[in-house]
């Protein structure tokens, strides 16, 4: 039986995520069930993953935050990033952060590839 993997994907920045998911889709090919569930914000992303905790056997967080005027952009990558963490230890779950922080637009397009390495950190400790 395939292992069953879950995408979450924030669409917050609609050509940034696509490309994450492309490249975090290349890595898994055919091995393995994946689902995908798209959330408004990177900030959607834990308690999503937190609802299907018990659904699925790996986790993919994936999305952008780009730095603004305000210091939003530090509050949504700390929280995100510490409750992702948190709830993959909790869980004894891989989750694979793909979420991206960014200065700008440019940085971010020239890192869409990041979802690749998500997955294959999530795929690394589910085979362990």
């Amino acid at each position: 039986m395939k292992k069953k993997i879950l995408i979450v994907l924030a669409d917050y920045y609609t050509e940034i995520s696509n490309g994450l998911l492309k490249s975090a889709k290349l890595r898994l090919k055919n091995l393995y069930s994946v689902k995908i569930i798209r959330v408004p914000g990177v900030f959607e992303i834990p308690v999503t993953i937190s609802k299907n905790i018990k659904k699925y056997d790996a986790f993919i967080a994936l999305g952008c935050v780009i730095k603004g005027q305000t210091p939003h952009f530090d509050f949504i990558s700390h929280s995100s990033t510490d409750a992702i963490m948190q709830l993959s230890v909790d869980s004894k779950k891989p989750i694979g952060n793909g979420i991206i922080t960014c200065l700008n637009m440019k940085q971010a397009k020239a890192r869409m590839k990041k979802g690749a390495e998500a997955s294959i950190a999530a795929i690394s400790i589910l085979n362990q």
